[in-house]
């Protein structure tokens, strides 16, 4: 009987210290799904722990006949994409509120509001000699004569022709199109016009300098029809050249925006002061000399 009672007495602690244990487990659950920053901490090491058991897991004959080991593999990739995007998101926004802060502090002035006009695509002419689309939107609408097109991708073309219900805008990739653009990371310019495999020409290129392979191609605003910063495409090499892999190839939403060209107003023109003529200072002196005669006692 002694022997049972001494057992039963070391039995009740451990069970009294797993019982604190759980507690605290839970505890520890708790704070985790209610704390930002703890969730923040173990959330990489979770979602990487997952990726691997998901990725050593080999589906089954019957999965990869009906199609779902393909589905489950897309939404691992999208879900990695997500939890990469939402990195670069945070890092964006304490970005965007350190570039506002910077700029209150130097007055920078900022570009003025721009309201443009969504446009649906009604026609698309891709013949041999011209490649212009037709959209939905005209004087109408808003829309102004030198207006540009851009989607989601980038710069689409300008308008060649307004109607009152209707537009004509000629593409970046026609042969006839001429867009002065700039090397977002290089700095340098160059002339793009379209060519016949959906890939841009750059020409009148600088002597000194070349463009970087993958960096963005940017309008640079020159000649005044396309204001500057607008994404065009990037720069890949084919066949030893350095061409330009349009962005509007990457939507295909059949929409447009067009976007009225931003025109700066000419700075006004003060008058010019004129030199005094010899007759004017003759006059003036002879004023002066017959005013010392009058008052003799002036000084």
């Amino acid at each position: 009987m002694a022997r049972v009672r001494g057992k039963r007495l070391k039995g009740r602690p451990l069970r009294r210290y797993a019982l604190f244990i759980a507690l605290a487990g839970l505890f520890g659950v708790l704070l985790l799904q209610t704390s930002p920053r703890l969730r923040a901490m173990v959330d990489p090491t979770r979602a990487m722990a997952a990726d691997q058991l998901a990725s050593s897991a080999r589906p089954g004959l019957w999965d990869q006949i009906t199609g779902k080991a393909a589905r489950e593999a897309r939404i691992r990739e999208l879900e990695a994409q997500v939890r990469e995007l939402t990195r670069y998101r945070s890092v964006a926004i304490s970005m965007a509120a350190r570039l506002e802060a910077y700029e209150e502090m130097l007055n920078v002035m900022g570009e003025p509001p721009v309201r443009g006009v969504t446009a649906r695509i009604t026609t698309e002419t891709n013949g041999p000699f011209r490649e212009a689309i037709l959209v939905n939107a005209g004087r109408l609408q808003g829309v102004e004569e030198g207006a540009y097109a851009e989607n989601e991708g980038g710069l689409v073309g300008r308008v060649v022709q307004l109607g009152e219900r209707s537009a004509r805008v000629l593409l970046v990739t026609d042969f006839n199109s001429r867009v002065p653009v700039m090397g977002e990371a290089s700095g340098l310019r160059a002339i793009l016009f379209g060519d016949r495999d959906d890939l841009g020409t750059l020409t009148d290129l600088p002597e000194r300098g070349d463009f970087i392979l993958g960096e963005r191609v940017l309008t640079s605003g020159e000649g005044g029809i396309f204001p500057r910063g607008i994404v065009v495409g990037e720069i890949v090499q084919r066949g030893g050249t350095l061409r330009v892999e349009f962005g509007m190839r990457d939507s295909q939403g059949g929409f447009v925006r067009l976007m009225p060209s931003m025109k700066i107003p000419t700075p006004e023109t003060f008058p010019v002061q004129e030199a005094p003529s010899e007759e004017t200072e003759t006059a003036a002196s002879e004023g002066a000399e017959s005013q010392g005669a009058q008052n003799p006692g002036a000084p």
